[in-house]
């Protein structure tokens, strides 16, 4: 689904669903009460949101793993795999698999890293350390999964859209209340301009990092001012758009569609049909690319972009802190 313009503001749309909310918060608290946690033989670090739509914590997840194996460390990503069809517990290869079975997030990220699908986060945690080949468990997402337990938990925000109109599911963007949430975080990172001023919200006690996408230059400047005709179906997609105006490309239309959109054949002829109508080259983002038929995938650019992290030395010190002390606790 597209992000709805209402879970921006308060006002009646959101309003008439409160009573939906309220059933949200019932079944979550149950859910809650009821459950068992378990705990894994490796750390946990989960990277998650307290909202639905995207804040950009794929691109912390990607950071993590790249610098704790810079470090000498072995992290795996264990990841639901949103989209996918994969059933039991899979390693994502990237030659071998699609976003159809794997999902798009899970099949971007395993270009060069170690990703574990599994709807089973409990069985895709004791897959992780059966392999005897890693030392930390990075999580995509579960940030309110009940059933696994977290050494270290990582809320991202998006500065630009903050927690929106501050109500629950589906009357607002929250899968938890404001609050709630925030407990279960040990570290915040902010994504993006703090517009919405999130960082004011946070307990003063909480560490807080400010992370911008940076995009591949050397792509925009190859395209040499040509128009470019852009579009992703991302939870975000205004963030993708403004990113590519401030890497100064040449943005003559710009299309948005839902999030984890299957692009169909007809799609994608459309997409075409009015890039050549406007003399334009098609670019979207490295998730939808993913997500696209290979025949398309040459004729449509995708814009690679790394999340730059104030103070990202002391995040990973104090993850590398958890690994050393969790491990030698299991051993």
């Amino acid at each position: 689904m597209k992000t709805p313009d209402f879970w921006t503001t308060r006002g009646p749309v959101g309003a008439m669903l409160l009573p939906a909310a309220c059933l949200w918060a019932g079944a979550t608290m149950i859910r809650n009460l009821l459950a068992h946690e378990t705990r894994a033989t490796l750390p946990v670090i989960c990277v998650g949101n307290i909202s639905a739509g995207g804040t950009g914590k794929t691109p912390v997840s990607a950071l993590l793993y790249d610098q704790l194996t810079a470090r000498g460390h072995k992290p795996a990503i264990l990841i639901r795999g949103y989209g996918g069809t994969a059933r039991q517990p899979l390693w994502v290869d990237h030659s071998l698999h699609d976003a159809k079975e794997t999902g798009d997030e899970a099949l971007m990220l395993a270009e060069s890293r170690d990703v574990l699908v599994a709807r089973d986060r409990i069985a895709g945690a004791f897959t992780i350390a059966a392999t005897g080949k890693h030392d930390v468990i990075l999580m995509d997402d579960g940030l309110q999964h009940p059933y696994i337990a977290k050494d270290f938990s990582i809320g991202v925000f998006d500065g630009n859209v903050g927690i929106g109109n501050g109500w629950l599911l589906p009357a607002g963007p929250l899968r938890v209340g404001f609050k709630s949430g925030v407990k279960k975080i040990d570290a915040a990172i902010i994504n993006g301009a703090d517009d919405t001023n999130i960082a004011a919200r946070l307990p003063t006690s909480m560490p807080r990092y400010y992370g911008h996408l940076t995009a591949d230059q050397s792509l925009i400047d190859g395209f040499n001012g040509d128009p470019v005709l852009a579009f992703a179906g991302i939870g975000q997609p205004n963030r993708f758009f403004t990113t590519l105006r401030n890497a100064g490309a040449n943005l003559v239309n710009q299309l948005a569609f839902a999030d984890h959109h299957p692009y169909s054949e007809a799609d994608l002829t459309r997409l075409q049909e009015d890039a050549t109508r406007l003399g334009a080259a098609l670019m979207t983002t490295k998730k939808d690319w993913v997500r696209l038929p290979s025949e398309w995938r040459e004729r449509v650019s995708f814009l690679q972009v790394t999340l730059d992290l104030d103070h990202k030395d002391k995040l990973l010190d104090k993850v590398v802190a958890i690994i050393v002390e969790k491990g030698a606790y299991s051993l």
